[in-house]
């Protein structure tokens, strides 16, 4: 019985030397791009500004679709139009902000109590941002006609599917 607690203790020493030398190999560098190969660098993938400008792109293309497959009449434009305008985030939310950095080392200067206080200021503004965006959704929605609704619908509901309850957070590209 007692050799057998010693290869135990022993085997499980030899794992964790093994698993204390894996955890210090750093990894592989990554592989080089290849000629002709588009996307971002890791970089420009950190870079806030070159994040929200990728951002913005890609926004304006989902609208452009949207708006294409609405047919909006001339007399909808204006409801688009404000539409549109109300769903932009809010300056400085990007995922990768600028004021991220910032942000957090007033966080560090913070109580508890404080911090918490902050958090719950915070949820409560994207609450309202939410509440903002919800409602004009609900006017331009209200402008359309039975047909249009279909499209939005259906549009809107592939668009919750595809990016997940997260939104951009939990989109990466």
């Amino acid at each position: 019985m007692k050799l057998l607690s010693k290869r135990m203790l022993l085997a499980g020493l030899l794992a964790s030397a093994g698993f204390a030398t894996m955890a210090q190999t750093p990894p592989p560098p990554a592989p080089a791009p290849q000629a002709g190969q588009a996307g971002p660098t890791h970089m420009e993938r950190h870079d806030p500004a070159k994040w929200q400008a990728r951002m913005a792109q890609h926004r304006a293309k989902r609208e452009a679709e949207l708006k294409a497959k609405l047919k909006l009449t001339p007399a909808q434009e204006g409801a688009w139009t404000s539409f549109t305008a109300a769903m932009q985030p809010p300056a400085g939310m990007g995922h990768m902000g600028a004021d991220r950095a910032k942000m957090r080392a007033e966080f560090a200067k913070l109580t508890t109590p404080e911090r918490i206080d902050k958090m719950r200021a915070m949820r409560d503004q994207r609450a309202a941002d939410m509440d903002k965006r919800a409602e004009a959704t609900k006017t331009f929605y209200a402008a359309l006609t039975p047909e249009q609704q279909k499209v939005f619908d259906t549009a809107t509901l592939r668009m919750m599917h595809r990016e997940g309850p997260k939104g951009w957070h939990g989109h990466h590209e």
